[in-house]
């Protein structure tokens, strides 16, 4: 068993992910703690993978949680500027 299969290695780095999103804003962090946490609780109740399944149930899970995020909280109005004209104008 590595320490990849083991579920509070798991659960540990969406608190870390988790802090950090705390400290980073933006939802991108959230996005990688929801697939950590998912992972968790997936090997908590007996769900075995092999390596890189785990990567990628754990990267499908942070891409799903991070559209529904940025679809229920959306992009803050006036994030980009664009600019209209060219400064040497």
């Amino acid at each position: 068993m590595t320490w990849l299969a083991t579920w509070w290695v798991w659960m540990c780095g969406a608190v870390v992910l988790g802090l950090i999103e705390v400290i980073v804003p933006g939802y991108l962090f959230l996005g990688f703690a929801i697939g950590a946490l998912f992972v968790g609780i997936l090997m908590f109740f007996g769900v075995t993978f092999s390596t890189a399944v785990v990567a990628i149930v754990f990267a499908s899970a942070s891409l799903v949680a991070f559209l529904a995020l940025r679809r229920a909280l959306g992009v803050r109005h006036g994030q980009v500027k664009i600019w209209d004209r060219d400064i040497n104008d």
